[in-house]
């Protein structure tokens, strides 16, 4: 008791201190006061006082931002010192509120919603942890540091993945251009000009920027499996294994190399995936893990796959890449594979073949005839190839259907053709002539 009123009395002798600096205009005093007052409180471990002075001191007629300021940055300190759970929430509601609306402590309120979220998660409320994220806006925020503003996002992002809000989560993640973890970070800082916004630099916890870079693609990995998109899912493990702590450790960058293989050959055949499939071809790395290679090299080859022989020869591989980095491929990437082979197959005969009966075309992919038929149907669909199947005749044409003007352009080709022939042959035959009427006259 004793204790608690010497306590009272303190804390009234600088609030008449703090209220005479304050009317003066005296930042540096007023700031004094007021953290003076809050040091108090602390070492008195008298945490309702405490969270009631801060409520007081910033409700104060005309009180300064300094002030305010120094108060939040005070307070912050103190929460990782709280006897519990309880108050440790309570003080951070409390700062939350302080700083709600005001621009000038925006960066401390970000990081007490960070916290905040942190403890709703480890109590399981993950929904209302999103929420709570999802309320701060820290893009706009002048004087974060660019890290910081970055593992924010990305915070945002895991917990809307977590709850399985995936709309949410693509939206998030587009407010980070993945430009911006291949700036240079070695060159040096421009110093800020006069009324520029001076960056804070970010604080310890924060990972750098190459770390972020993948957390980053290993969040966008979640969220394009959720869709199974193969190709996204590739050129993100790419962009990992682009990163040079990767590069430099085998033991990092083999088995992401092997899921930028799966991948590869889980993509359906399109220009992007040609031109990841020779690029990665050509990389140097690849002799390490030859089974993959030779995976790729199958898809280059323009030749028939057997199916059974390909999955007797890769089915434990496949079964592996659970116990690697990145866990198991997505649920349907079986069923994928088996469906990308037949994809392959059929574009092989389609280069070889103009014309083809469907019997001899679910021979080489060792399917029945219905099957040929519904695959053969599904890529004429998605624009893959061109093909028309004759069901009552049993044959499939791969010959493109001409437009009149491109044969009209090809009799015209054929026409300069033959009249060029025409005009050598006269030429040649004059030549003869020529030199057969020289020949007479001597």
């Amino acid at each position: 008791m004793e204790g608690e009123r010497n306590l009272e009395a303190s804390i009234e002798q600088l609030l008449n201190v703090e209220k005479q600096m304050r009317l003066a205009g005296d930042v540096a005093g007023t700031k004094k006061a007021a953290t003076d007052i809050l040091q108090l409180c602390f070492e008195a471990k008298a945490w309702r006082t405490l969270n009631d002075q801060i409520v007081l001191l910033s409700k104060r007629r005309g009180q300064l931002k300094q002030a305010v300021t120094a108060m939040v940055q005070q307070a912050m300190q103190y929460i990782d010192e709280t006897p519990d759970i309880e108050t440790k929430i309570e003080l951070i509601k409390t700062l939350n509120n302080v700083s709600a609306g005001k621009i000038y402590v925006e960066i401390e309120r970000a990081r007490l919603i960070k916290k905040l979220a942190k403890i709703k998660e480890e109590q399981g409320l993950i929904s209302e942890a999103a929420d709570l994220m999802q309320e701060i806006a820290v893009e706009t925020f002048g004087a974060m540091a660019k890290t910081e503003k970055i593992a924010f996002i990305l915070e945002q992002v895991r917990l809307c993945l977590d709850r399985q809000d995936y709309v949410r989560a693509q939206i998030l993640s587009r407010k980070i251009s993945p430009r911006v973890f291949d700036a240079d970070s070695t060159k040096e800082k421009k110093k800020p000009k006069e009324g520029d916004n001076i960056v804070e630099e970010a604080p310890a916890d924060i990972p750098s920027l190459m770390e972020l870079k993948r957390i980053y693609y290993e969040l966008m990995i979640r969220y394009y499996s959720h869709h199974q998109d193969y190709l996204e899912i590739c050129r993100c493990y790419k962009s990992i294994y682009d990163i040079p702590s990767v590069k430099e450790n085998s033991a990092q960058w083999i088995p992401v190399l092997r899921k930028i293989c799966w991948y590869l050959v889980l993509s359906p055949h399109e220009p992007m995936q040609s031109s990841l499939l020779n690029s990665i071809l050509e990389d140097k790395n690849l002799s390490e893990i030859p089974n993959f290679r030779l995976l790729l090299k199958q898809l280059v080859t323009m030749e028939v796959i057997q199916w059974t022989a390909l999955w007797n020869d890769y089915k434990d591989e496949f079964d592996n890449e659970k116990n690697l980095l990145g866990g198991s491929l997505v649920e349907k990437a079986a069923e994928d594979l088996k469906q990308r082979i037949i994809e392959h197959n059929i574009l092989v005969v389609s280069k070889y073949y103009s014309r083809i009966t469907l019997k001899r075309l679910a021979e080489l992919l060792c399917l029945n005839l219905k099957e040929a038929e519904k695959h053969l149907s599904e890529m004429v669909v998605s624009k893959a190839l061109v093909a028309k199947i004759d069901r009552p005749m049993g044959i499939v044409s791969f010959q493109t259907s001409k437009d009149s003007n491109d044969i009209l352009n090809s009799w015209a080709t054929n026409l300069e053709k033959l009249l060029d022939l025409v005009e050598k042959s006269c030429h040649q035959i004059h030549k003869e002539t020529m030199v057969h009427k020289a020949a007479l006259k001597v």
